[in-house]
């Protein structure tokens, strides 16, 4: 039975994040359920005639988790970036002695951002439908072709069954988000960690597109004492280091589950910087 989870309320990017992941990990726990209802009623003969009643109860798991992660996305896009986008922002404001308010260059960066986040989840949403139909599809075309003919030859019909559902299970494997490189990983973790990258995205922009507004050149990092720039094993530490704000943005996190953090810095003396910068590459706080 599918757990009522309520809508998504904007807040904490912890508290968010294990929602999310709780929701799809769900459903997805859901399909996998199905799944097995299929596989044992292929394992077993005398279930035969329940496999396209199972199948039918498959299909609505796969279009139940497909309605999950579609209003999860568009509720942590239009609720939950915008709070933290604005959150990093007026942070950035009073830091400046400014106010926040949302202008063209606030919305459009926001509606880049959401548009990317709904794109990523949409993405990972339709290869797991993949995974989960090519299931479908080998099951039915087994229930017309071997399911059938499970009795001819030297086994017995209850061997051949467990066999073919051994095959399917190993062919169709439910348990983990697959990506290209082939790296695995369970659906709640993959939620939680994608929801926790694209929350601390919004946040910095907020407070770095700020800081371009208010004409700060400059911002501070703070990060984890042993991340790097670009990776978390980059030789170039992130922490306590000047950056300006268009190479911050173009570097907001190194990593997924990144700490990274930017204050602005307006009372920075420029030239000293830049005079900084000119003989290593970056300049580092006292």
């Amino acid at each position: 039975m599918a757990r009522d989870f309520g809508p998504l309320t904007p807040g904490d990017a912890g508290v968010v994040a294990a929602r999310v992941s709780a929701v799809l990990d769900d459903a997805w726990r859901r399909l996998a359920a199905r799944q097995r209802a299929v596989l044992a009623a292929v394992a077993d003969p005398r279930q035969a005639r329940q496999i396209t009643g199972r199948l039918a109860q498959f299909q609505a798991a796969i279009d139940d988790f497909r309605q999950r992660v579609d209003t999860e996305a568009r509720a942590f896009v239009t609720g939950q970036l915008p709070h933290l986008y604005e959150q990093g922002a007026q942070n950035a404001a009073h830091a400046t002695g400014g106010r926040f308010t949302w202008t063209l260059l606030h919305a459009q960066a926001l509606q880049s951002l959401a548009s990317d986040t709904y794109a990523d989840f949409l993405a990972r949403s339709q290869e797991e439908q993949r995974m989960a139909s090519a299931f479908y599809r080998a099951v039915r075309a087994a229930a017309r072709r071997e399911i059938p003919l499970l009795a001819a030859g030297n086994m017995t019909a209850r061997q051949a069954a467990r066999q073919l559902a051994q095959r399917l299970a190993a062919e169709h494997q439910l348990r983990h988000v697959v990506y290209r490189n082939g790296t695995r990983m369970p659906v709640q973790e993959w939620a939680e960690m994608a929801t926790l990258t694209k929350s601390a995205v919004a946040y910095n922009t907020g407070t770095l597109n700020r800081s371009r507004e208010a004409g700060v050149e400059w911002v501070e990092v703070f990060d984890g004492l042993g991340c790097g720039w670009t990776t978390h094993t980059d030789p170039d530490k992130a922490t306590g280091t000047l950056r300006t704000v268009e190479e911050a943005a173009s570097w907001p996190i190194s990593h997924p589950r990144c700490r990274r953090g930017f204050g602005p810095r307006p009372d920075v003396d420029v030239v000293e910087v830049r005079d900084q910068f000119s003989r290593s590459r970056t300049a580092r706080l006292p």
